[in-house]
């Protein structure tokens, strides 16, 4: 439902703003569980300067990627929740919240085995080039072939091969076990000290300079921010292939679109950007061998539908008394 409209029949009378329902729903995720825990306000999206207006008199908002500074949190009085439709909460000013008394919950590892899937179907991309074997028979290519079997593109082998991973979260270990599946050596860097004989933990220098593929699995802080850059590619096998899956930043643009157009690594894959939406002249939208996706590793439609299902169960706790998956700046 959108703007002023809400559904009526709640269990209680607490006021609740949608914010970004259009982030995780094109109308095939219910937002039924939600309406059922008091009085609904959903809108599609909200431009910044909309903010205070379309949070108004809530007491709880569940958002994605709205930014609550400090002026706009002590702009709606009324406020006393946050649930983010998202694991990531670095929109949200939470030295702010904890000064305001609003409890901030996000949503923990819900997307993990999509986002790992999305990897390897990157990584498989580049390895037995399925799409450009597709096009070539398409085209004519098998019907002309003097033999049966036509291995015009080259196609490699994952077992074997050393598949890098920079941190060790829920994703990173669900990459590393899939990788492991197909006989591939894994090789770790990460901030937190894991134990874990299944693999080995290396330098980050180590990682870019021994990994076949370096696959992204870090939150966004100020030692991750552009840490694919000209000087850790610069350590890479000409035949590396990058994959970015976490935050666009992690990577510097320019740099990757650098190293694939010189022919420095052998290609890229990334579903996150420093800008989102994409900006016009983006430097890996012409880069050689780069393939980006919008976003959506962490879309399938199962994946949105648990997210929804924990957001909730999330609200609900919280009216309960009894708050789970809290975050905060102690």
């Amino acid at each position: 439902m959108k703007g002023d409209m809400s559904l009526k029949g709640h269990d209680n009378n607490m006021k609740i703003a949608i914010l970004e329902a259009k982030t995780v729903s094109k109308g095939d995720v219910s937002f039924e569980g939600i309406y059922r825990l008091g009085e609904v306000t959903e809108y599609p999206l909200t431009p910044v300067e909309d903010i205070v207006k379309n949070v108004g008199d809530a007491e709880a908002v569940l958002c994605n990627k709205t930014p609550f500074t400090r002026d706009v949190l002590t702009a709606c009085p009324n406020l006393k929740y946050i649930g983010l439709c998202a694991t990531g909460y670095n929109n949200i000013d939470l030295e702010a919240c904890r000064d305001l008394g609003i409890t901030v919950c996000n949503v923990p590892a819900y997307s993990t085995g999509a986002v790992a899937q999305q990897v390897f179907s990157f990584i498989l991309y580049f390895a037995n080039k399925s799409s450009k074997y597709n096009k070539f028979v398409k085209h004519g290519g098998w019907i002309r072939s003097e033999t049966f079997s036509d291995f015009v593109y080259p196609i490699q082998e994952l077992a074997g091969k050393t598949i890098g991973i920079i941190g060790y979260g829920s994703i990173g270990r669900k990459v590393a076990k899939i990788a492991q599946a197909f006989d591939m050596n894994v090789i770790v860097t990460t901030r937190t000290a894991r134990q874990d004989s299944s693999v080995k933990f290396v330098s980050l220098k180590d990682l870019f300079s021994q990994a076949d593929i370096i696959t992204a699995h870090c939150p966004l802080t100020e030692d991750t921010n552009q840490l694919i850059c000209a000087e850790t590619l610069a350590y890479c096998k000409p035949s590396c292939v990058i994959i970015n899956t976490s935050r666009g930043a992690v990577v510097n643009e320019q740099d990757l679109a650098d190293a694939l157009n010189e022919d420095r690594i052998s290609g890229a894959a990334v579903d996150v950007l420093c800008k989102e939406p994409m900006e016009e002249g983006n430097p890996l939208m012409t880069a050689k061998n780069c393939i980006i996706t919008p976003h959506v590793a962490w879309a399938p439609l199962e994946t949105r539908q648990r997210l929804i299902r924990i957001v909730t169960e999330n609200l609900r706790a919280y009216i309960d008394g009894d708050p789970v998956n809290t975050v905060s700046a102690d």
